[in-house]
């Protein structure tokens, strides 16, 4: 049950969302443009300062919170709002298991939006097998010396702080990764920006460490740990992920209920039509369900007494993500052959959709974890 603060919360921000966001989000997706003004209107609101804990410049503000505001910007441009849950991820790991030096140094620019922050694991032949990554950090006195590439890097070129996990010890598969925060001034490389079917608003490119030195006050907890807290993290940004699916599961269904009022067929609206009704309707149905799912797991990450979140956090992420491809196409199917063009805005959700059963760990990956967790 959301309460009337968060409920006050969703009605102003859905309200800013469609004034400030929405008129954006068509030209980012055209031009394939980082959206700087939607960006902007976020920063006016402090948005960038809900995740971050009060005593560092935020909001300190709880997840079920967090996942609304994800979810009402992802419900007018799914762009807008991956660059706010990606400086988020990048900043987990500083949060949990940073020095002090590091909370203080860089958590209130990313409150305050000065800053932006990516998050690197990925690599061309290492996605979800986290182990199998060949980036590699070897230690030269005070310094760390980082070489190697990563890939589908979200916010590449934009950020100022990257988030890498590395090898220090290439011979002990995951227990020798480890994770570093990396200044973008200090050489780091972006190579290449992919031409992406969706999120067309959020660069995601390559990003390449040449002999990049590192200080050793820049280590993430410590040597080793990397893959435990690259885990971690990922446990507790996944129901995000569900949320952000689940805004364009609902912006989807906002446009094609409107449609449905207005496109006339044999002399009446089709939304008079039985058959179109029931479609109306089931999308509907499948988003509530995936919404509460995705609140359930935000709440889990806030107060998880019992270990449920990794088990939550999958389900809510692969049930909201399958969600919001399936609904998506139903808006589509409704448009007719409006919907096929890029004239409307529901292909556009279509694509926008299909990412989210992708990244932050297929939804394949997903159900290995649910699986796993049911089965010990």
């Amino acid at each position: 049950m959301l309460t009337d603060v968060q409920r006050q919360f969703r009605d102003t921000l859905r309200q800013f969302c469609d004034e400030r966001i929405a008129p954006h989000a068509a030209e980012a997706d055209r031009n394939a443009a980082y959206p700087w003004a939607s960006f902007q209107a976020c920063r006016e609101m402090e948005l960038p300062a809900l995740g971050i804990p009060e005593a560092y410049g935020g909001a300190g503000a709880d997840h079920v919170t967090q996942a609304i505001m994800v979810e009402e910007l992802a419900r007018v441009c799914a762009s807008t709002s991956v660059t706010l849950l990606i400086s988020k991820l990048g900043m987990i790991p500083v949060m949990n298991w940073g020095s002090e030096e590091l909370k203080r140094h860089y958590l209130p620019r990313v409150a305050s939006g000065e800053a932006q922050a990516s998050y690197c694991l990925s690599e061309a032949d290492a996605g979800s097998d986290v182990a199998a990554m060949r980036c590699r950090a070897r230690r030269d006195g005070d310094d760390y010396i980082l070489t190697g590439a990563k890939y589908w890097i979200t916010n590449a070129g934009v950020s100022d702080t990257y988030t890498v996990f590395a090898k220090t010890d290439p011979t002990a598969g995951h227990r020798g990764v480890s994770c570093f925060l990396v200044e973008a001034e200090w050489g780091v490389k972006v190579t290449k920006h992919e031409d992406k079917m969706g999120l067309r608003g959020s660069p995601t490119g390559e990003v390449v460490f040449e002999e990049v030195r590192v200080p050793a006050s820049h280590l993430i907890g410590e040597e080793g740990r990397g893959f435990h807290i690259a885990m971690h993290t990922l446990d507790r940004s996944r129901p995000t992920i569900g949320a952000q699916a689940v805004g364009i599961a609902q912006g989807a269904i906002d446009y094609a209920a409107g449609y449905m009022g207005q496109r006339q067929a044999f002399g009446q609206p089709i939304a008079d039509f039985q058959g179109l009704r029931f479609m109306l309707a089931d999308m509907a149905i499948r988003t509530e369900a995936a919404r509460s799912l995705v609140y359930r797991a935000c709440a889990l990450v806030d107060s998880d007494p019992a270990g449920e979140l990794t088990l939550f956090g999958a389900m809510a992420k692969c049930f909201a993500s399958d969600t919001a491809m399936a609904v998506t196409t139903d808006a589509v199917q409704l448009l007719g052959g409006y919907g096929y063009t890029k004239e409307l805005p529901a292909e556009r959700f279509m694509r926008d959709a299909k990412i989210t059963q992708i990244y932050e760990g297929t939804n394949q990956i997903q159900r290995v974890v649910v699986a796993k967790q049911l089965l010990g």
